[in-house]
């Protein structure tokens, strides 16, 4: 098989598209767009060879952004933070955004894997939880979508990476010729490492997906749709991972309601 030709990185190029609008959400500006608008967004970026990245943020990021400075640094320097959950879409009604609808990182990755797969954009997988679930995705993903481009893939272990690591992955990606980069390392790392990477990687798009690799690979199993719409999604995954997930909801989650509460009470005394 042939290698496909390396890009050569540059910064965001004056000709980008603009992105969807947006409104804050406790700091955090939040997409008010949907999946086709999105996805139309990352074609247009990677037609002009454009530089960007792109999150799905879920409460948890929006949250962790209040109390960590780094994490609040790249979730700002994101392109397009899309809102990942239920909450964050109703917060944006509440705040008079009713076009507002939810993005959610999985669904937007099978969407754009539908579409890459009929036009041949090139693709690269840096996440997982090893390499076996990496490549247990990529079959996953190739047999769902046939004539899917994934020209590359990396599997970093769960730690601090070596500056010889890092440029070790930098190479990998750039001469992979991909033009988007998915990252599932989870939230905040993927965020830290999208901004702290995004001026040395050529591909147009980074996406942050968070668990869409272990949904997609079948490693561990979604919320029913009811559950989703109904903003009970964590309340199935913690079910099904509660020693690693508890402390994340029975923290964040009151913190949200009651720091929403107050942005919601000024934006009424300021209308």
């Amino acid at each position: 098989m042939s290698t496909p030709p390396a890009r050569t990185p540059s910064a965001s190029a004056p000709s980008a598209p603009a992105a969807p609008p947006t409104a804050a959400v406790l700091g955090v500006p939040l997409a008010i767009s949907d999946y086709e608008r999105v996805l139309d967004w990352i074609e247009a970026m990677i037609a002009a060879d454009a530089r960007g990245y792109v999150t799905a943020a879920a409460v948890n990021l929006v949250m962790l952004s209040q109390e960590q400075p780094e994490t609040m640094a790249a979730t700002l320097a994101a392109t397009l933070a899309v809102p990942d959950g239920m909450p964050l879409v109703w917060a944006l009604h509440a705040l008079g955004h009713p076009d507002a609808t939810r993005v959610y990182g999985p669904d937007l990755m099978a969407a754009f894997c539908a579409r890459a797969a009929g036009n041949g954009i090139p693709m690269y997988l840096y996440g997982g939880r090893h390499d076996e679930a990496r490549q247990l995705l990529e079959a996953k993903l190739r047999e769902r979508f046939p004539g899917l481009r994934i020209v590359g893939g990396s599997s970093p272990p769960f730690r601090e990476l070596s500056a010889e690591e890092d440029q070790r992955e930098i190479d990998l990606i750039n001469a992979s010729g991909a033009a988007v980069v998915w990252v599932g390392t989870g939230q905040p790392r993927q965020e830290q490492w999208m901004h702290r990477m995004r001026s040395r990687l050529s591909p147009p798009l980074l996406v942050g997906v968070g668990a869409a690799f272990d949904f997609h690979a079948g490693l561990v199993s979604q919320a029913p749709a009811w559950m989703q719409r109904n903003g009970l999604e964590w309340a199935y995954r913690l079910s099904r991972e509660p020693r690693r997930l508890w402390r994340r909801y029975a923290r964040y989650n009151p913190l949200f309601v009651i720091g929403f509460a107050r942005q919601y009470v000024r934006y009424r005394r300021g209308r």
